[in-house]
């Protein structure tokens, strides 16, 4: 049986990252989350996929509760989905699902964003200390992240 890979990512250049590791989901039996908006809702079509709400950080209020709900679909999916390994490139959709699988004893792969040359990402910094793998994208950023695994592009 194929390990069970969860992948997940906010909308935006996060997840066009994400969807450049296409290749691997037939490799695996895999599972992609990200948030629905209008961009994201025909990924159903190609991609076994879950959606969380969207919410943008710029509505604070709002965002209190969108995240607080994201995080309870995210415990929900996770139960569902039991994957054995999460790969994320961020961001605040994806710390919540990290978390979890670090609870539950499964991997965590954080691939810092490509955007980020000399500087980390809130959720980086999150998830960083429990990553069991992190990758950056830029040579540099391991003087940010001291274990962290250059991988080069995935562009």
């Amino acid at each position: 049986m194929s390990k069970k890979v969860l992948f997940i990512s906010s909308i935006g250049g996060h997840l066009t990252q994400l969807l450049q590791l296409q290749s691997l989901f037939n490799k695996y039996d895999y599972h992609l989350v990200t948030e629905k908006s209008e961009v994201t809702k025909h990924l159903k079509d190609k991609y076994s996929i879950s959606f969380l709400t969207y919410g943008a950080r710029n509505y604070p209020v709002k965002y209190i509760f969108k995240f607080s709900f994201n995080i309870i679909k995210s415990l929900l999916i996770f139960l569902k989905k039991r994957p054995d390994v999460v790969v994320t490139t961020g961001v605040h959709t994806a710390v919540p699902m990290c978390y979890f699988a670090k609870l539950f004893g499964k991997k965590v792969i954080f691939i810092e964003s490509f955007a980020k040359s000399s500087s980390p990402t809130l959720s980086g910094r999150m998830v960083y200390p429990i990553a069991d793998l992190f990758i950056v994208q830029w040579e540099s950023m391991k003087k940010v992240y001291p274990k962290a695994v250059y991988g080069g592009s995935i562009y």
